[in-house]
């Protein structure tokens, strides 16, 4: 039904020092293509997974964006800085109190869940058209509204005092720098992040990831890293349909799913017969239907491009 594109997931492992948009840059060049983006910015400072979506995988990216992602961090106890990672300008300096495993978990509870908190002026939220790290690089400071983020779990994996390493699955939206920094002021010590490798975004971890290195040299050859679209989504439930519902679905009308998808609701990955992701589709009627809600059209110049 449709042949396979130049489209799909890239896990990169991003070198320390690279902005998320050098990345794009580098694989948009090695790759030949022009629609790249990623999934979820990562500090220029920080390592780990950044996700790259190709071509039409692209329309995929805030279905990744919104899943779970975790990241372990070196925190060091005793140090605020303005950007709250030790690249940042010394705010203020404080003895340590005695840490041990049994009391920073404590401290570290009532961040799990749904909490508060406050962008960093160092962070690409916006404000009045200008990013806030641009304010920030100019000497500004404006006052920013708290954000409802989620964080699933804070784990203590090393305590080696004045620093913790913990690993942290949280939901989008969360800095990860502001978490150890009000975790430190709890403390009444301070805190700011010392290293930072984010090792997870959905389905997409770190082993699998390509290393910088082998990314900035590979050419042409860097296709072979690059996973179908639907890897992106690959924890999702998935539908099948055959030939004839496959193309009215591409053509944006709902059709019948035989037997009724068990999930019963919501989101689905929807597949041809040929196991080719068509898109993403909503459950309807107790699963007895799915409607369309982005239609991915392969690639090649062959292929009509209907609209989504």
């Amino acid at each position: 039904m449709r042949s396979p594109g130049r489209s799909g997931v890239l896990a990169i492992d991003k070198a320390a020092g690279v902005t998320s948009f050098d990345v794009v840059s580098v694989v948009r060049r090695q790759l030949g293509v022009r629609r790249v983006g990623h999934g979820g910015t990562l500090d220029p400072d920080a390592t780990g997974v950044l996700p790259v979506l190709i071509g039409e995988a692209t329309k995929l990216m805030p279905y990744l964006v919104d899943q779970d992602k975790e990241y372990v961090a070196t925190v060091r106890f005793g140090i605020a800085t303005d950007t709250h990672d030790m690249s940042g300008r010394v705010l203020a300096e404080a003895p340590v109190p005695p840490l041990t495993r049994a009391g920073l978990e404590a401290a570290c509870r009532p961040f799990v869940g749904r909490i508060s908190q406050v962008p960093p002026m160092y962070s690409a939220v916006h404000h009045g058209g200008r990013r806030l790290y641009e304010l920030a690089r100019a000497g500004r400071t404006v006052d920013r509204e708290p954000r409802e983020v989620v964080v699933r779990s804070i784990t203590v994996e090393e305590l080696a005092p004045p620093r913790a390493t913990l690993r942290v699955v949280c939901g989008k939206g969360t800095y990860v720098r502001v978490l150890a920094a009000d975790l430190g002021a709890a403390l009444g010590s301070g805190a700011a992040v010392e290293r930072l490798v984010r090792s997870r975004v959905g389905p997409l971890d770190l082993e699998a990831a390509a290393p910088w290195v082998e990314v900035t040299g590979a050419g042409p050859a860097l296709w072979s890293r690059v996973r179908p679209p639907e890897a992106a989504l690959a924890a999702w439930p998935r539908v099948d349909l055959d030939r004839r519902a496959g193309l009215t679905f591409t053509h944006g009308q709902p059709v019948d799913v035989a037997p009724a998808a068990a999930a019963g609701g919501g989101l689905v990955r929807v597949h041809d017969d040929a196991g080719a992701m068509l898109g993403v589709g909503e459950l309807t009627a107790g699963g007895r239907k799915v409607r369309p809600v982005r239609i991915l059209h392969a690639d090649d110049p062959g292929t009509r491009v209907l609209p989504a």
